[in-house]
């Protein structure tokens, strides 16, 4: 488990409680935890223009306790790296409270993925099946509360809906009874992928619940967080795949401007990002600004030197 310094890393911004945040009356701006994209770099950046809250990418808490190599390779974080929430896919409420232990120095909280519809989490009962397990999730949670005593820390989950709702908002009622902070909503079900994400039924979730509900699903742009939550009543906005293709779009940009695309440089160099990551995220960044010329050129570029050359030949500095 990697930081810029580790003795310091215990967070020293707590004063940006997530649930207070929550309860601003402001919407709150929060990077979806996203396999692969949303680490430390990335989170810096994002921090940079108007994110107020950041997730790590999901963990499998079993991993994360049990190895060391794990912990270091899945968990990096530094001081500036606050609010942080750590999201485990786990099915197992032992693991998943050893493994809040170890994270809760250095983060605001952990979340437990109920959400993730791929087939080999479903499979190993992590993720969406989760939904359907409300005494499973009772007991996950019950086990951190009664494991983590940090005052403060955070357990939420994130969910899919069902087809019949009322049985989301059963399962979210029992979630909040257990003492979840709260709940973020992926406005589709598990079976469901590319199809409009079901705003109305957040809304309704958050009708019945007292607790923080933040809302998640195809969100693009400034504008669409704050249509959704308006139109929802939530408490938040999730996004991912429109951060990823824009990183400054908390801050209003309508598309990465290029400050964005250098200060990327400049902290995945400082941070160390490996090239394939650093690569992958400028290809992201740049789509709505490069022709597809230019695209097949910067995409076949296999070298960080080779990157940095391009854009200041490109795009100077």
């Amino acid at each position: 488990m990697k930081s810029d310094c580790m003795q310091t890393t215990i967070c020293q911004e707590r004063k940006k409680d997530p649930i207070e945040m929550f309860h601003s009356g402001q919407l709150v701006k929060v990077c979806a935890p996203m396999v692969r994209y949303s680490k430390l770099a990335f989170r810096t950046l994002v921090r940079k223009y108007s994110c107020d809250l950041c997730y790590t990418p999901m963990i499998v808490a079993a991993d994360f306790v049990k190895s060391i190599k794990a912990r270091d390779s899945e968990f990096t974080t530094n001081q500036g790296d606050c609010p942080l929430i750590v999201q485990f896919a786990a099915n197992d409420a032992r693991l998943l409270s050893d493994a809040a232990r170890i994270v809760c120095p250095y983060a605001n909280g952990i979340d437990i993925n109920c959400g993730c519809p791929q087939r080999w989490a479903m499979a190993e009962g992590y993720g969406a099946c989760l939904i359907n397990k409300p005494e499973l999730v009772r007991d996950m949670v019950k086990q951190v509360r009664n494991q983590v005593e940090t005052p403060g820390f955070s357990v939420s989950i994130k969910i899919r809906i069902h087809d019949d709702l009322k049985r989301t908002v059963d399962l979210c009622r029992k979630a909040e009874a257990t003492g979840v902070s709260w709940i973020t909503v992926h406005g589709r079900t598990a079976e469901e992928r590319h199809q409009p994400v079901h705003y109305d039924s957040i809304k309704i979730i958050k009708e019945n619940m007292s607790i923080p509900v933040i809302a998640n699903g195809d969100i693009r742009s400034l504008k669409e967080a704050e249509n959704v939550w308006q139109i929802t009543r939530t408490d938040g906005v999730m996004v991912a795949r429109g951060l990823l293709a824009n990183p400054a779009m908390f801050a209003g940009y309508e598309e990465t401007p290029l400050k964005c695309i250098w200060d990327w440089v400049d902290i995945a160099l400082e941070l160390g990002t490996p090239y394939m990551c650093f690569h992958q995220h400028l290809m992201y960044m740049m789509e709505k600004i490069t022709s597809r010329q230019e695209k097949r050129v910067f995409n076949a570029l296999s070298s960080t030197s080779a990157i940095i050359d391009y854009l200041t030949d490109h795009y100077g500095i």
